[in-house]
């Protein structure tokens, strides 16, 4: 889209239809991005994008910048100098999204993932993949179950988390199938949704009605309203304490979520009632157990 600065590409994607505004700020956030980066400018149009035409769109536009980092074989790191220090995290969602959409042979058939990562880094990348298996599945609630199946044991959780946020963020599923995702989910329902209240979040955030989509996605996924699940996403923020920034803090925040919604159920964090509460995705011992994986799994 030709424009000569960020209020001017505002303005041009608030033509946009209401339901696919968010996606165009995804997009405009990975082309600021990208521009920052090659132009070393300090992160200056992102961050003229987040607190000018996009600031009701935080959450898509730092997705948008970790496809940049994705486009330009960087990892996001600590390079996303602009936006918010919490948020800054989902530039990693982003990047994972990127690496199974344009390398699905590698990472979705092949499971592989990058050197280096630590294990909540890897936590929030799985999300950002999980996202993309919403859309390499076709949304189709068997297909997801046995593509997820696929991925070792400790990698699932997350990618539940991505799922749940796509099902409800982006739509195209009935009520049937989202039931059907439901059961699919066995064991990680509270990452289904956690990501499901991320994306009622996000939704709720933006100055457009809420999609009828994410309401039906809303109830079948997390047992609430839309607005009840978001509520949940400020309570868990809260609890985190003034200045929350660090990856520490991320997953925090997304546990606080999942144990809000198992307090709700009567249930644990697996959604079973008959179960002990269960340790967070990619705990530290499920790390060590990813690091003695097969070198095949993982890639540069």
């Amino acid at each position: 889209m030709d424009a000569r600065n960020t209020d001017a590409l505002g303005a041009a994607l608030d033509g946009v239809a209401e339901e696919l505004r968010g996606f165009a700020f995804e997009g405009a956030g990975m082309g600021c991005a990208l521009l920052d980066l090659l132009t070393l400018s300090r992160g200056r149009r992102l961050r003229e994008l987040l607190e000018g035409a996009g600031a009701d769109y935080p959450h898509l536009i730092h997705v948008g910048a970790g496809w940049a980092f994705g486009k330009l074989r960087l990892r996001p790191w600590h390079a996303l100098r602009a936006g918010d220090p919490l948020l800054h995290w989902l530039a990693w969602d982003g990047f994972g999204f990127h690496q199974g959409f344009f390398d699905s042979d590698r990472v979705v058939a092949g499971q592989r993932w990058e050197r280096g990562l630590d294990a909540r880094q890897r936590a929030v990348r799985d999300q950002g993949l999980g996202r993309c298996l919403w859309f390499h599945e076709c949304a189709e609630p068997e297909a997801l179950g046995l593509r997820v199946a696929e991925f070792p044991p400790w990698r699932r959780a997350d990618l539940w988390s991505g799922i749940g946020l796509a099902a409800a963020y982006a739509g195209g599923a009935d009520q049937d199938e989202l039931r059907a995702l439901a059961e699919a989910a066995e064991g990680h329902r509270a990452h289904l949704a956690q990501g499901a209240a991320f994306a009622c979040a996000a939704r709720l955030r933006a100055p457009t009605p809420l999609p009828e989509h994410c309401g039906s996605a809303a109830l079948a996924l997390t047992g609430v309203p839309p607005e009840t699940a978001a509520d949940w996403t400020d309570t868990a923020l809260a609890d985190l304490g003034p200045g929350p920034h660090t990856e520490q803090h991320y997953e925090r925040w997304r546990a606080g979520i999942r144990r809000l919604w198992a307090a709700h159920h009567g249930c644990d964090s697996t959604g079973d009632p008959a179960r002990q509460p269960a340790e967070g995705s990619w705990t530290t011992e499920a790390a060590e157990v990813a690091e003695a994986a097969p070198r095949s799994r993982r890639s540069r």
